[in-house]
């Protein structure tokens, strides 16, 4: 009886669940033999499943996988490769007109940034900037979509009223550290490449302080290294922190206006017409940087 009339306080929806079950993630892991799970279940064996609470997340450790997010920002990686290679395929000359047009302006608008912004000469850089921009972009939209319809239809699919989805990529910290870390290893890459490993760390350990004195130059060394050390590796921390940040702000808030019930409606368009200017400005910023980082890394000192 105490265990019936905990699970259905447990159940119950309030404003702190309805936040709480919106901002956590569908995950895959592992579970310890032994472990109590959620619904009484203790397991004899180490188990691969799907957490059923955030305390069974926690406890799936480094070794687990937010599929929601993995499978959405996948999903329309392939959707962004599907259509562009189509239009490229169909592509004559002319006039561009339709869906056609729309992928001609894209192309233009991101190869003005790289030729604006990138010193150096590069076939990697354009392609680069074109996919940061549109698979962003196509992430952040995710967001315009009304907070319940598609973890709704996921419950009524896999029949389980209470599972986990989030359907906006850019709003987990995985996927925006793992598109940083990416240009931050680009960035290593391509400095190495242009200057060489002695050049590289030259670059670290010989600026901002400079002296012909070696013996100065020797002292000089540790400072130089702390504060481009710092510089560097701030880069793709910056770069995961500021689109997770506000995109998740923007999701929290969507959450806020879809508790007001039947009112949500004229503020959830307000703010989503609003949001469209973040969604485009976070992909826009996004890509920027990684061009001017990769251009910062093809210079020479």
């Amino acid at each position: 009886m105490a265990t019936a009339e905990t699970n259905a306080h447990e159940t119950e929806l309030t404003p702190n669940t309805y936040m709480q079950h919106h901002l956590q993630n569908l995950v895959l892991g592992k579970l310890p033999a032994g472990y109590e799970r959620a619904d009484g279940e203790v397991l004899e064996h180490e188990t691969w499943t799907l957490a059923h609470s955030p305390a069974e997340s926690k406890a799936m450790g480094f070794w687990s996988y937010n599929i929601d997010t993995l499978g959405w920002s996948i999903f329309l990686g392939m959707l962004f490769c599907f259509f562009f290679h189509r239009v490229a395929r169909k592509s004559v000359d002319g006039a561009p007109s339709g869906f056609h047009n729309l992928i001609e302006m894209c192309l233009e608008f991101v190869n003005k940034n790289v030729k604006d912004a990138f010193s150096g000469t590069s076939n990697v850089i354009g392609p680069l900037a074109l996919t940061v921009f549109i698979w962003i972009v196509l992430m952040n939209t995710m967001d315009l979509f009304p907070v319940d319809v598609l973890p709704l239809v996921m419950q009524k699919v896999s029949g389980n009223p209470h599972m986990y989805f989030k359907v906006v990529p850019t709003t987990d910290p995985n996927i925006t550290f793992g598109l940083s870390i990416s240009v931050f290893l680009l960035i290593i890459f391509y400095s190495i490449k242009m200057k060489g490993i002695g050049g590289f760390i030259g670059e670290l350990t010989l600026h901002p302080f400079h002296s012909k004195n070696p013996l100065l130059q020797a002292v000089l060394i540790p400072c130089n290294l702390a504060l481009e050390g710092i510089s560097l590796m701030a880069k793709p921390v910056s770069l995961a922190l500021r689109l997770f940040g506000n995109m998740y702000a923007g999701e929290l808030l969507f959450l806020l206006i879809a508790m007001l019930g039947y009112w949500q409606l004229p503020f959830h368009f307000i703010w989503a017409v609003f949001h469209i200017l973040v969604i485009l400005l976070q992909a826009f910023v996004f890509m920027m940087l990684t061009i001017i980082y990769l251009s910062m890394a093809h210079e020479h000192h």
